[in-house]
């Protein structure tokens, strides 16, 4: 097969994976708790200034992760309890509070790092031979922990019994707290896991996009994107999703260029809202 059609072929999956991790923290917190977490690009940016801190300071890459689930876990945590959690069901004060929670941590961003482009060391120089073509090392290492992420996640949600509790609380809070579950606690602990997927999809980013106080923007957009195409409150739904969103995405650019692939993407969105809006994988 033509190298270029390999390369091609491993940019789809790649742009596929990681805009499944970056879209999975908003299924989390969107899908399963019913929360339009606007700041929820924010919480990439946290996760890319991370990596761009351990960067700086000449510490291994991987020293981002920690720092990175520790930021937005604890940022997470206390927007939950403090500004979330007063306002479940009420989903337009909800949509409020975190779109004034994304402009404050954006300012705050600005604040501390300026509004200027910084770059990340990829921490994987170099390619490797794959199929007969030489991809960025990185990206595979990517891809793979991508999917062995989402695929742990699937499984953790799917058989665990804290995974049941959740599910449980998604299809009925009411009868959920009336057997004596902790709706309270899984909420909160539902709403970290998201900001840290979060987080971490962020750290992942980095080193291959401009960190600035703005990155999670375009993230955000097309991420709720692959939740209009998926369905609510499915995993399985952010990865059909993020097959057509990202796919999509990944081969109209190749082609046409951004624009006209950001265009599209738009376009399928529409459609599906118009034509299937609860989306091809939505939860009850």
């Amino acid at each position: 097969m033509d190298p270029l059609i390999i390369t091609q072929l491993l940019n789809i999956v790649f742009g596929v994976t990681t805009l499944a991790m970056i879209a999975l923290g908003l299924a989390v917190t969107f899908g399963m708790l019913g929360v339009l977490n606007l700041a929820h690009g924010e919480f990439v940016m946290m996760g890319a200034f991370c990596a761009l801190v351990v960067d700086r300071a000449g510490a291994p890459f991987l020293l981002a992760v920690p720092l990175a689930l520790l930021v937005c876990g604890g940022v997470g945590l206390i927007v939950e309890v403090l500004l979330i959690r007063p306002l479940y069901r009420r989903p337009f004060d909800t949509l409020v509070a975190t779109w004034g929670l994304s402009l404050l941590l954006r300012k705050l961003a600005e604040a501390g790092f300026g509004l200027g482009f910084n770059s990340v060391a990829v921490p994987l120089a170099g390619t490797m031979t794959l199929l007969g073509t030489d991809y960025p090392t990185y990206r595979l290492m990517l891809i793979v922990v991508c999917v062995t992420i989402i695929g742990a996640l699937f499984a953790w949600y799917g058989t665990s019994r804290a995974g049941l509790r959740i599910r449980a609380m998604v299809g009925n809070p009411d009868l959920a707290r009336a057997l004596g579950m902790p709706v309270k606690r899984l909420a909160t602990t539902t709403f970290v896991v998201g900001s840290c997927l979060a987080g971490l999809a962020g750290v992942m980013v980095a080193p291959l996009v401009p960190v600035h106080p703005y990155l999670g923007l375009d993230y955000v957009i097309k991420s709720f994107f692959v939740l209009v195409v998926g369905g609510l409150g499915s995993v399985l739904g952010v990865v059909a999703g993020t097959g057509v969103i990202g796919g999509l995405d990944s081969l109209m650019s190749a082609v046409f260029g951004s624009t006209q692939a950001y265009f599209t993407v738009l376009v399928v969105a529409i459609l599906f809202l118009w034509l299937k809006p609860r989306g091809l994988f939505a939860h009850g």
